[in-house]
């Protein structure tokens, strides 16, 4: 999202639909360049958002995982916009867990 994108967005603007097609035009040639079907992309979507949700509580309702191509190059982008930090157990304390679902 560029700074123009957000500010629009803050003041309620609808984007031109010159630039929505462009984007959407976009969309699928990052799609049809990375070969990933749209069901391999939602479940990406899925678990990205799962393992990130884990640390962290995010919006889901303004989230995004897309992909974006610019110079020839397809880059899957994550926008999650964070709430808050997670309390997680130290460190020494997950390790134990960690070493018992690596064994079974």
């Amino acid at each position: 999202m560029t700074l123009r994108d957000a500010i629009n967005k803050l003041l309620g603007r609808q984007p031109a639909s010159a630039n929505t097609a462009k984007q959407r035009l976009q969309l699928v040639l990052a799609h049809d360049r990375s070969d990933l079907n749209p069901e391999l992309l939602q479940q990406m979507r899925r678990e990205i958002l799962e393992v990130v949700s884990r640390y962290v509580e995010i919006d889901l309702e303004e989230g995004d995982v897309t992909l974006e191509t610019e110079d020839r190059v397809t880059a899957l982008v994550a926008n999650l916009p964070i709430r808050r930090a997670k309390v997680l157990p130290p460190l020494a304390e997950a390790e134990p867990a960690l070493e018992a679902n690596a064994s079974s």
